[in-house]
């Protein structure tokens, strides 16, 4: 129930404005002053409305004190805060302002300083701890708190829409606009305070869930068309988008478990993702050659499907990549001759990568709540491998079977890779049994017309049985890895040993559930 003091239609008659980023407040300011509203202002911002003609009134001449400490201490004062945060309906309120002569404020205008800014420019801590506002966000705070008095912008991406609200309404702003506003200054609030305790949380010693996202983009619709969907983040930071129709919320999953696996390798290379598995990946001399390669893996699965290289796309691999329906391609640069072949399919999705620094946490949310952990950013080299086998493993093979675990790192399991020559010859993943996910790639890998005579093979956990083991040697496959750790991994040695397969163990499994 409404309170009939309250008033639905309010008036603005003074104003404290305070910002760090000028843009867009002249206009704004001029607007006021032209509904005869007294502005009061401070240092940097009173400067700069004096100098593009405004009248202020400066903070200290009715606070009676002067900035001190540097700056942090200008607007914390009694005659600023009680100013704001005084009940109109309140005849003891009233009184308190006649007593100590405070004069009412209707609208602040106060952005933050550039905490999230500064943590990414600089490593000195002296300049980020100087960063954190307090009198910014207090006056944010105060003025959100008292929205029924008092409006409140706390961004200038605000302006816009008080300007027109504003104007449209002769100076005055409704009960409903003051507390969208208010609403809006509490994510202000919220999401610097977040970037603040992340700071200070670095080595997660409190183990508590903090994330914010200040941009969001509304998604065409989720997983389904009757499920709605956002992003949250900021994918300006990842890539430029030269070309394509609006992401979904299919290419955004997909698009981040392609970056992912092509962030393992430093050789040309070439992932084709499908659902977020690998349906065909590939290294070689040339990412021309690696798309070929990877294409041959699985030509079917590809349709519709993901590209990411981490090399430069010229025009002869656009005119191969323009033959095939893909939804998007990632690369780290494009020539004007690939863009322009590429961009012959209106909706296709071009995205030029940037280099940038992976969260080291990721969450997923499930039930009631979230959990998080780690990103799985472990990958072996052959000093990882410990030989269990009697017969031993070629240079060449150790050089497929680490491409075989970058592989099956990024298979869902169970998840099974079958590699020749740095090619996924085949891949089974997402079974409910090891011994389904490898009769899946050896299918595939002899759908395509794959010889698997001499390749090898990764699995993403050890095998309880020797059953995969044995499965492998009927095809061909001389070479197996596999974390090892299970009470039965002797079982598994033995039928290596008598089939004369080679076997290494990791001491690293990559579940991906």
């Amino acid at each position: 129930m409404q309170d009939s003091k309250i008033p639905q239609v309010k008036r603005i008659k003074s104003a404290l404005i305070s910002v760090f980023y000028k843009d867009g407040l002249e206009e704004i300011a001029k607007e006021l002053r032209a509904q005869n509203v007294t502005i009061y202002s401070t240092g940097g911002t009173q400067k700069y409305l004096e100098e593009a003609g405004i009248p202020v009134t400066a903070v200290e001449s009715l606070t009676e004190y002067p900035s001190i400490l540097g700056g942090r201490v200008k607007t914390l004062h009694p005659k600023v805060f009680g100013g704001i945060l005084a009940r109109r309906e309140e005849e003891s309120d009233l009184m308190q302002l006649e007593e100590f002569n405070i004069p009412t404020i209707d609208l602040v205008i106060v952005d933050l300083y550039p905490f999230e800014e500064t943590v990414a420019n600089t490593k000195d801590e002296s300049s980020i701890i100087e960063k954190i506002d307090i009198g910014g966000i207090s006056l944010i705070r105060a003025a959100a708190k008292n929205y029924k008095d008092t409006c409140v912008l706390s961004s200038n991406k605000q302006y816009q829409e008080f300007l027109d609200l504003y104007t449209d309404q002769e100076g005055s702003l409704s009960l409903a606009q003051r507390k969208n506003f208010a609403a809006k200054s509490f994510a202000t609030s919220s999401h610097y305070d977040t970037a603040i305790f992340n700071y200070f949380n670095t080595d997660d010693s409190l183990n508590e869930f903090r994330e914010s996202h200040d941009q969001a983009k509304v998604l065409r619709y989720g997983e389904n068309p009757h499920q709605s969907a956002s992003f949250f983040g900021n994918l300006d930071a990842y890539f430029d988008k030269l070309h394509g129709k609006e992401l979904s919320y299919n290419n955004l999953v997909d698009i981040d478990a392609a970056v992912n696996v092509i962030a393992e390798f430093e050789e040309a290379s070439f992932a084709i993702m499908k659902h977020t598995n690998t349906c065909g990946l590939a290294s070689a001399t040339t990412n021309n050659l690696a798309y070929d390669k990877a294409l041959a893996c699985d030509p079917v699965s590809a349709f519709g499907g993901i590209l990411a290289t981490n090399e430069k796309i010229e025009a002869e691999l656009a005119e191969k990549i323009h033959k095939l329906f893909c939804e998007v391609v990632i690369a780290p640069e494009f020539s004007e001759e690939a863009l322009a072949i590429l961009r012959g399919k209106k909706n296709r999705i071009i995205l030029k990568q940037k280099v940038f620094t992976k969260p080291s946490r990721q969450y997923k949310s499930l039930l009631n709540g979230a959990i998080a952990q780690d990103y799985d950013v472990k990958m072996e080299d052959q000093s990882s491998f410990t030989l269990a086998s009697n017969k031993t493993v070629s240079e060449e093979e150790k050089e497929n079977l680490i491409f075989a675990i970058k592989a099956v790192k990024h298979l869902k399991s169970n998840g099974i890779s079958l590699i020749a020559n740095k090619q996924l010859i085949g891949m089974g993943c997402g079974q409910t049994s090891r011994v389904d996910a490898l009769r899946q790639a050896i299918a595939k890998a002899k759908g395509f017309g794959f010889d698997l005579k001499g390749a090898v093979m990764a699995s993403d956990a050890f095998f309880p049985f020797p059953d995969c083991v044995e499965i492998a040697a009927e095809e061909g496959i001389v070479a197996i890895s596999q974390p090892g750790g299970s009470i039965k991994d002797q079982n598994s040695i033995d039928a290596c040993n008598s089939l004369g397969l080679a076997m290494v163990f990791t001491g690293t499994r990559h579940f991906k559930h």
